[in-house]
């Protein structure tokens, strides 16, 4: 649940959405697709149940509830269910917010529509036990959607105590997830091993290392895949900072930066919920329109990542 949007994201989008005349505009393919189809969807493997393409990770917004209240993050999540997600990633940070974002959870207009997901991120059975415990408690629900191991911690210890989780009906999936590449071995031969519901890794237009091997190893083995950090924490942004967007990118509609990453993403297969961080009602539903609409073909997947390179 990385993936925080910076500063930088919120400028390029305002203003690369002022010059392309705004793509949420009505008129705009991407509307009209999401207003006939309604947000993609991609099967869990292990049991079919389909999941919207795009979700929301709210390390950030969540963090900020103690400073900013309540507000921004059910604004977030209310733009995310109007237009069809349903994911909401999130971990373990302080009872006070985490309780904030279960009085968020159980508003009438939330509660039920979304898939809900933790995870445990400390050493030793015991603590683990209690920063789930704690979740469902905060979290003001009886069953978590998804329970993921973060980073691979303590993997052996909590990977039984979330099969246990799962078998008593407190966790509808479990999963691990992975931040760094010198992990991809480790995650590696845990999925050969192992079969997870989910799990989750980072994955964008610039940061590719899951893209040859891993990324489709874990879709053959049955894993539903659930994407970070699509523009690298904002650092994506700070490196494309006055860059302008090539007139070809316009062909299977991107209008933005932000546009650029996810569609890249998106046309990808193998992954199944693709994460972005937002404390901006309008940028979650951009993300959701921007999934909605035209992707571009494998030649062109080609040419984005050639000039990517470049830049």
């Amino acid at each position: 649940m990385v993936m925080q949007e910076m500063t930088t994201r919120r400028a390029f989008v305002a203003r690369s959405l002022a010059a392309a005349g705004a793509a949420t505009l009505a008129g705009s393919p991407a509307l009209e697709a999401l207003a006939q189809h309604g947000i993609p969807q991609r099967p869990i493997p292990s049991t079919g149940e389909m999941l919207p393409v795009i979700g929301l990770g709210s390390s950030k917004v969540v963090e900020q509830i103690a400073q900013n209240g309540t507000e921004p993050v059910a604004n977030v999540l209310r733009a995310l269910v109007a237009h069809g997600g349903k994911l909401v990633d999130t971990w373990p940070r302080n009872p006070a917010n985490d309780a904030g974002l279960g009085r968020v959870l159980a508003l009438p207009e939330l509660r039920g529509k979304l898939f809900v997901t933790t995870k445990v991120d400390q050493v030793g059975k015991e603590v683990g036990e209690r920063q789930f415990r704690d979740s469902l408690r905060n979290y003001q629900l009886d069953t978590i959607d998804l329970v993921q191991i973060f980073s691979l911690t303590d993997l052996d210890t909590h990977w039984a105590s979330l099969k246990e989780w799962k078998a008593e009906g407190a966790a509808r999936y479990i999963g691990v997830t992975v931040s760094q590449d010198s992990r991809h071995a480790d995650l590696e031969q845990f999925l050969r091993r192992e079969k997870p519901d989910f799990v989750q890794m980072n994955y964008s237009i610039t940061e590719r290392a899951v893209e040859e091997r891993l990324l489709p190893f874990a879709a053959d083995r049955g894993v539903a895949v659930v994407i970070n950090r699509p523009f690298m924490n904002g650092a994506y942004f700070d490196r494309l900072e006055g860059k302008a967007l090539p007139e070809w990118a316009r062909e299977f509609g991107c209008e933005t930066w932000a546009h650029f990453s996810l569609k890249y993403i998106l046309a990808n297969p193998s992954l199944t919920c693709v994460l972005t961080e937002t404390s901006n009602p309008k940028h979650m539903e951009d993300n959701v329109l921007t999934a909605a609409g035209p992707m571009p073909s494998e030649a062109q997947r080609q040419r984005m990542r050639d000039f990517i390179a470049t830049v």
